[in-house]
């Protein structure tokens, strides 16, 4: 991908983390921790909110995770004067993450039309491993 910035909107990680601060994400913990030019990171260390009884990283929270840097990420790289909505999402659960770990998150575009855009977040375990793949599908709808 091209190291340009995609984003049509000014953000912060710092900004983006506080307006996250009174939504599901926020109270889940879910830090956005960079802003590239192309893509968005996230941090979340696991506690009992975010896992199964098996105490491991329950898939619904990855989902969370995915849907909220695609949705920023989206949000950003539309124009001024629209906004988006998350219309599918998906996720492959790859790898166990025990609770007290913390998960990396890297959130990138596939696509970025005038009506939709597509992006795919992968997370990760501290050892690096791959613990889910995800993608969502974004409407582009003016204000």
């Amino acid at each position: 991908m091209s190291t340009a910035p995609i984003w049509k909107k000014p953000a912060s990680a710092e900004e983006a983390t506080e307006r996250l601060a009174s939504s599901a994400s926020g109270h889940l913990g879910l830090r956005i921790t960079e802003i590239g030019p192309d893509f968005l990171r996230g941090a979340m260390v696991l506690d009992h909110r975010h896992v199964q009884p098996w105490r491991v990283l329950h898939g619904g929270i990855s989902l969370v995770v995915s849907e909220t840097l695609g949705s920023v990420g989206a949000f950003l790289a539309s124009p001024e004067g629209f906004h988006v909505v998350g219309i599918e999402i998906n996720a492959n659960h790859l790898a166990p993450v025990p609770e007290g770990q913390e998960i990396t998150a890297e959130c990138r575009p596939l696509h970025t039309g005038r009506s939709t855009q597509v992006w795919q977040t992968e997370i990760r375990r501290p050892d690096g491993r791959l613990a889910c793949v995800s993608r969502i599908t974004c409407a582009v709808l003016p204000d």
